[in-house]
């Protein structure tokens, strides 16, 4: 059986052969990133995507055809959101557009 001394300086000798081993495998793992950027003419931005600290774009919402019509001002209403003053208080099915 080994004596501790022998056991810890077995431990140290592993250790970097390990370190050894992971900086080698790392280096040939960079290098073959490198060529494959390189190779097909990639960015940042293709890698990792937009940087930080810009701003999302914000979706435009979509136009959608008016449903209601003002028939003294002709003023339309989709239907969504508040309703607008004109159409308070009444039916609305009496300002449908067809």
């Amino acid at each position: 059986m080994a004596t501790l001394q022998e056991l810890i300086a077995q431990k140290e000798a592993l250790e970097k052969l390990i370190q050894d081993t992971r900086h080698a495998e790392l280096a040939d793992a960079i290098n073959q990133v490198r060529n494959l950027i390189n190779s097909f003419g990639l960015t940042q931005e293709d890698i990792f995507g937009t940087s930080r600290g810009t701003k999302k774009v914000k979706a435009e919402g979509s136009k959608v055809a008016a449903k209601y019509r003002d028939p003294v001002s002709g003023k339309e209403w989709s239907g969504r959101g508040l309703a607008p003053k004109w159409l308070q208080g009444r039916d609305k099915s009496e300002f449908l557009i067809k």
